[in-house]
Protein backbone atom coordinates (compact mmCIF):
# COMPACT_ATOMS: atom_id res chain seq x y z
CA UNK A 1 0.00 0.00 0.00
CA UNK A 2 1.37 3.42 -0.90
CA UNK A 3 2.04 5.97 1.81
CA UNK A 4 -0.76 8.24 0.51
CA UNK A 5 -3.25 5.36 0.46
CA UNK A 6 -2.26 4.49 4.03
CA UNK A 7 -2.70 8.09 5.19
CA UNK A 8 -6.03 8.39 3.41
CA UNK A 9 -7.37 5.20 4.97
CA UNK A 10 -6.15 6.29 8.42
CA UNK A 11 -7.79 9.72 8.26
CA UNK A 12 -11.02 8.21 6.93
CA UNK A 13 -11.05 5.67 9.76
CA UNK A 14 -10.25 8.42 12.27
CA UNK A 15 -13.16 10.46 10.95
CA UNK A 16 -15.47 7.44 11.22
CA UNK A 17 -14.41 6.89 14.83
CA UNK A 18 -14.95 10.59 15.50
CA UNK A 19 -18.37 10.28 13.88
CA UNK A 20 -19.20 7.39 16.20
CA UNK A 21 -18.22 9.26 19.36
CA UNK A 22 -19.95 12.42 18.13
CA UNK A 23 -23.12 10.44 17.43
CA UNK A 24 -23.03 8.69 20.79
CA UNK A 25 -22.62 12.06 22.52
CA UNK A 26 -25.58 13.54 20.61
CA UNK A 27 -27.71 10.49 21.44
CA UNK A 28 -26.68 10.36 25.13
CA UNK A 29 -27.35 14.08 25.63
CA UNK A 30 -30.77 13.64 24.03
CA UNK A 31 -31.55 10.38 25.84
CA UNK A 32 -30.63 11.85 29.23
CA UNK A 33 -32.71 14.94 28.51
CA UNK A 34 -29.74 17.31 28.74
CA UNK A 35 -30.48 19.05 25.44
CA UNK A 36 -34.20 19.30 26.28
CA UNK A 37 -33.44 20.73 29.72
CA UNK A 38 -31.47 23.49 27.99
CA UNK A 39 -34.26 24.19 25.50
CA UNK A 40 -32.78 22.34 22.52
CA UNK A 41 -34.89 19.82 20.60
CA UNK A 42 -32.14 17.40 19.61
CA UNK A 43 -32.84 13.88 20.84
CA UNK A 44 -32.33 11.34 18.06
CA UNK A 45 -33.09 7.66 18.35
CA UNK A 46 -30.00 5.49 18.12
CA UNK A 47 -30.66 3.44 15.00
CA UNK A 48 -28.62 2.17 12.06
CA UNK A 49 -30.47 4.54 9.70
CA UNK A 50 -29.42 7.51 11.81
CA UNK A 51 -25.92 6.28 12.67
CA UNK A 52 -24.53 4.95 9.36
CA UNK A 53 -24.64 8.24 7.39
CA UNK A 54 -23.00 10.02 10.33
CA UNK A 55 -20.13 7.51 10.30
CA UNK A 56 -19.62 7.88 6.56
CA UNK A 57 -19.74 11.67 6.68
CA UNK A 58 -17.38 11.60 9.66
CA UNK A 59 -14.96 9.62 7.52
CA UNK A 60 -15.31 12.00 4.61
CA UNK A 61 -14.71 15.00 6.87
CA UNK A 62 -11.71 13.11 8.24
CA UNK A 63 -9.97 13.77 4.93
CA UNK A 64 -9.33 17.28 6.28
CA UNK A 65 -6.64 15.67 8.42
CA UNK A 66 -4.57 15.17 5.27
CA UNK A 67 -3.91 18.92 5.39
CA UNK A 68 -0.56 19.70 7.04
CA UNK A 69 -2.08 22.20 9.49
CA UNK A 70 -0.64 22.20 13.03
CA UNK A 71 0.32 18.51 13.00
CA UNK A 72 1.76 18.62 16.54
CA UNK A 73 -1.15 20.43 18.21
CA UNK A 74 -3.83 17.77 18.34
CA UNK A 75 -6.40 19.72 20.41
CA UNK A 76 -6.20 22.84 18.26
CA UNK A 77 -6.06 20.83 15.06
CA UNK A 78 -9.06 18.72 16.02
CA UNK A 79 -11.10 21.78 16.94
CA UNK A 80 -10.16 23.79 13.85
CA UNK A 81 -11.01 20.89 11.53
CA UNK A 82 -14.32 20.42 13.39
CA UNK A 83 -15.33 23.89 12.24
CA UNK A 84 -15.85 22.55 8.67
CA UNK A 85 -18.69 20.17 9.55
CA UNK A 86 -19.99 22.67 12.10
CA UNK A 87 -20.40 25.42 9.50
CA UNK A 88 -22.04 23.01 7.04
CA UNK A 89 -24.46 21.78 9.73
CA UNK A 90 -25.39 25.29 10.84
CA UNK A 91 -25.59 27.03 7.47
CA UNK A 92 -26.50 24.26 5.00
CA UNK A 93 -28.05 21.23 6.70
CA UNK A 94 -30.28 22.93 9.27
CA UNK A 95 -31.67 25.75 7.10
CA UNK A 96 -31.68 24.12 3.65
CA UNK A 97 -32.09 20.39 4.24
CA UNK A 98 -33.90 20.09 7.57
CA UNK A 99 -35.92 23.35 7.50
CA UNK A 100 -34.83 24.19 11.06
CA UNK A 101 -33.88 27.81 10.40
CA UNK A 102 -30.53 29.50 10.24
CA UNK A 103 -28.08 27.74 12.55
CA UNK A 104 -30.89 25.38 13.61
CA UNK A 105 -32.35 28.04 15.88
CA UNK A 106 -35.83 26.56 15.38
CA UNK A 107 -34.52 23.71 17.55
CA UNK A 108 -33.54 26.10 20.36
CA UNK A 109 -31.29 29.06 20.99
CA UNK A 110 -28.39 26.93 22.27
CA UNK A 111 -28.40 24.67 19.20
CA UNK A 112 -25.27 26.30 17.68
CA UNK A 113 -23.36 25.76 20.93
CA UNK A 114 -24.30 22.08 21.02
CA UNK A 115 -23.27 21.68 17.37
CA UNK A 116 -19.87 23.23 18.12
CA UNK A 117 -19.35 20.97 21.14
CA UNK A 118 -20.52 17.77 19.43
CA UNK A 119 -18.39 18.44 16.37
CA UNK A 120 -15.40 19.27 18.57
CA UNK A 121 -15.81 15.76 20.00
CA UNK A 122 -15.52 14.47 16.42
CA UNK A 123 -12.38 16.52 15.74
CA UNK A 124 -10.65 15.72 18.99
CA UNK A 125 -11.41 12.01 18.68
CA UNK A 126 -10.03 11.89 15.14
CA UNK A 127 -6.93 13.90 16.07
CA UNK A 128 -6.19 11.76 19.12
CA UNK A 129 -6.67 8.52 17.18
CA UNK A 130 -4.37 9.76 14.42
CA UNK A 131 -1.71 10.67 16.98
CA UNK A 132 -2.09 7.23 18.54
CA UNK A 133 -1.67 5.52 15.16
CA UNK A 134 1.40 7.59 14.37
CA UNK A 135 -0.05 9.58 11.46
Amino acid sequence: MSNMARKTSLVFAAGCLGGLLNSLAVWIFGDLGITAALGVKIAPQLSPAWLYPRLVWGGIWGLLFLLPLMPTRIWSRGFIFSLGPTLVQLFVVFPMKANKGAMGLDLGLLTPLFVVVFNAIWGWTAAIWLRWTGK
